[in-house]
């Protein structure tokens, strides 16, 4: 997906190469180079002739690439004086929200990006969990790209990959709406009814993947009618366990959900 061994020049073109459109953006930096770009990553490209005349203009430009649909979606971690994404990021991890992702990308300034397939949501942020998600409207630079003299290199690229990343999952879980605002996600529309037989008979039939992201939602809306911590077990009876997700998985995600709701 990604190489951390190449130059700018030669990354850009193997990245084009592999279907996926790119930009110049300012050598060290990570606006886009406005003379080459003056509409910025809307004009990002997989012409193979225009990226080899831009770098040829400026070698030492990073490289931008859009994220959404037509790409890959991005969770970027972020590292800041005032703060760290990783525990927000552990804590996804552990409640079993985040599918393994396509590739991840340790960033010059500590953080991380985790690679995820294209989607059509929008970008969002958590600033107070050090969050982003790129997706439509967004970019990211890749490797190798350099800031403040440090590149971005890829350290993982997982073998059991490929489910989309539900940014209002994410969201929900780390910053629960309020009791009036809540509502089902936009990204994953559930069965009719939220008590906990419809929703149990529901998930009897999911498959991997995303199995732990819908019994985590079908917990939230069973939280949000009514439902005990204690009935919530009832949810994952009839779900199919295997391949990583198993009968304690589900008891720790309705728990979470419970306790995300409930508190």
């Amino acid at each position: 997906m990604f190489t951390s061994d190449l130059h700018l020049p030669t990354a850009a073109l193997h990245h084009i190469a592999q279907g996926h459109r790119v930009l110049p953006c300012l050598p060290g930096g990570k606006r886009p180079v406005g003379r080459l770009v003056p509409n910025g990553f809307r004009e990002a490209s997989d012409d193979f002739e225009l990226v080899s005349r831009w770098w040829r203009h400026c070698p030492n430009a990073n490289i931008g690439v859009p994220t959404g649909q037509d790409s890959f979606d991005v969770l970027d971690v972020d590292v800041k004086p005032e703060g760290s994404g990783y525990p927000a990021l552990n804590r996804l991890k552990a409640a079993g929200v985040l599918p393994p992702p396509l590739a991840v990308v340790a960033t010059p300034s500590g953080g991380l990006h985790c690679y995820y397939p294209g989607t059509s949501q929008p970008c969002g942020s958590l600033r107070e969990h050090f969050l982003d998600f790129k997706a439509t409207g967004g970019y990211v630079l890749i490797p190798p790209s350099v800031i403040a003299g440090d590149a971005y290199r890829v350290i993982a690229t997982p073998a059991h990959a490929g489910d989309q990343l539900n940014w209002t999952v994410v969201r929900d879980f780390l910053k629960p709406p309020r009791p009036a605002d809540r509502r089902p996600p936009t990204a994953r529309p559930g069965p009719p009814g939220a008590g906990v037989p419809g929703l149990a008979r529901w998930l009897s039939g999911k498959t991997k993947p995303g199995r732990n992201q819908a019994l985590f939602w079908a917990a939230c809306r069973a939280v949000e009618n009514g439902a005990s911590e204690s009935d919530l077990h009832e949810l994952y009876a009839g779900m199919r366990f295997g391949d990583g997700f198993d009968e304690r998985q589900a008891a720790r995600t309705v728990a979470d959900a419970y306790r995300t709701v409930a508190t």
